[in-house]
Order: C-alpha cells, then sequence, then structure tokens
C-alpha cells in the first residue's frame, strides 16, 4: 500500500495525515485502490479499502467523517465519524475525529494548528477555489481562535496547469497570472490561486506544497480528467490523536 505522508507534520507528535494512492490491497483495473462507493466499484471492497487506509494511519474507521462534496464553499465542524452531509470543507478540535476529502484531481487541503489543537480538511476544485473555499475555512477557524500564522498547510497532489485544460468560461472567471492561453483553451493553476490565498491570509511559511500531478503521473493517481467514469478515488486525511 502507497500511502503518501507530509513531512510538515512529522514534528507534531499529535496530528496523523496522509493520502491514499491507486496501489494497495492487490486491487486492479478500473479502480485500483478505490475510496468512493460512488463510482461503480464494489462497495464490499471499498469498505475495505477504507479500512485498510485509516488502519494504516492509526484512526478508528468508524470516526472518520466523509462528505457529500458539492463543489460549494459550506464548512462544517464536525464531532463524529460519518457521512456529515453536503459541503467541501471540515474542521474539527475533537481528538479521534478523522476528516477525510475525496480526491481525483481537484485540490486537497490540510490544515492543522499545534497551539489551538485545530485540524481542517478542505476540497477545492476550480468551482470552489473560485469561491474561495479555503479562506472560508481559514476565517471559520479563526473563530476559535486559530492564527494564520501558527497554521500548518499541506496542498496535495492535483492536476497540474502544464495539463488542466478549462474553456474561456471558466478561464474568465481567475485573473490571467494563474492562465496560459493554448489556443482556444486555457491552462489553469488551481495550485496556484489556493497558495496565493494562504499568503495573503498570514500562512508565511508553515506551508508543504505537493508538485506531483495526478493526471501525469497514471501508475500512482486517479485522475477523473484523465480516465473518466474508469476513474476511482483517493482519500487525503488528517486527524488529531486520541491519547487515554
Amino acid at each position: 500500500m502507497l500511502i503518501l505522508k507530509p513531512h510538515i507534520f512529522n514534528r507534531y507528535s499529535d496530528v496523523i495525515a496522509g493520502v491514499s494512492t491507486k496501489t494497495g490491497a492487490g486491487r486492479r483495473a478500473p479502480y485500483f485502490f478505490n475510496m468512493s462507493f460512488s463510482v461503480g466499484d464494489n462497495e464490499n471492497i471499498v469498505k475495505e479499502n477504507r479500512n485498510l487506509l485509516f488502519e494504516n494511519l492509526g484512526i478508528n474507521p468508524a470516526n472518520v467523517a466523509h462528505q457529500k462534496q458539492v463543489h460549494e464553499d459550506k464548512v462544517s465542524f464536525v464531532t463524529q465519524g460519518g457521512l456529515i452531509g453536503e459541503s467541501d470543507a471540515m474542521i474539527t478540535d475533537k481528538p479521534g475525529i478523522g476528516l477525510a476529502v475525496s480526491i481525483a484531481d481537484c485540490v486537497p487541503i490540510l490544515l492543522y494548528d499545534p497551539l489551538k489543537k485545530m485540524i481542517g480538511a478542505v476540497h477545492s476544485g476550480w468551482r470552489g477555489t473560485e469561491k474561495k473555499i479555503l479562506l472560508k475555512t481559514l476565517n471559520e477557524i479563526k473563530k476559535y481562535g486559530c492564527l494564520p500564522e501558527n497554521i500548518i498547510v499541506y496542498i496535495g497532489p492535483s492536476i497540474s496547469k502544464n495539463v488542466y485544460e478549462v474553456g474561456k468560461e471558466v478561464a474568465e472567471m481567475f485573473d490571467k497570472k494563474y492562465l496560459e492561453q493554448k489556443g482556444e483553451k486555457y491552462l489553469l493553476d488551481v495550485t496556484g490561486v489556493n497558495l496565493d490565498i494562504l499568503l495573503k491570509a498570514g500562512v508565511k511559511r508553515n506551508i508543504q506544497l505537493s508538485s506531483l500531478c495526478t493526471y501525469a503521473m497514471k501508475d500512482v493517481f486517479h485522475s477523473y480528467r484523465r480516465d473518466g467514469n474508469n476513474s476511482g478515488r483517493s482519500l487525503a486525511v488528517i486527524a488529531l490523536k486520541e491519547y487515554e
């Protein structure tokens, strides 16, 4: 099983984080090591896959919160595991509760405040990015006393600007600095938009930015843009450790 573990969290003993990949449990095409119930994969296999991932990370599978992602800007405060309804970002200060975002090209962003002991998980595709879902998550955790300069951030693998083509109607929603014209299409740097949101919000130093492209790395990552309906999904998950 190949799980990416953000090194930026290594120096903190009370946080767990990881991103699943296509590789695990010997799963094969078309879905590979898939974490989603909504792509046509066998539900029992998906449950096994999720349990393997969470147990490998040291998180009780029953305590992991999942959201129905709708590419909007709602932020949910989570107090228990299971399906928590429609949103695209979750936050919690409850130890033992995992926050999992589903990805297959969209940008996953994991947040951790070591002082206030709060975590967040954000799913930011182009729609969520345009709606500033990340900024709204930062503003939400400020209500709990979290200061931007204290927040540790991991921006995970996603589709890169080199291959992410969008039409004019999408491109017009973003500043030209994040765009490069390619014929009648545009290449959009969704990760770059989110990075600038962090910097402008005051998160200056504590950012790990993955350079891995979900579309380009076919043997490693699920990609909806590349594989369409045959694409599985990965999970990016973060949790505060539960101590006895």
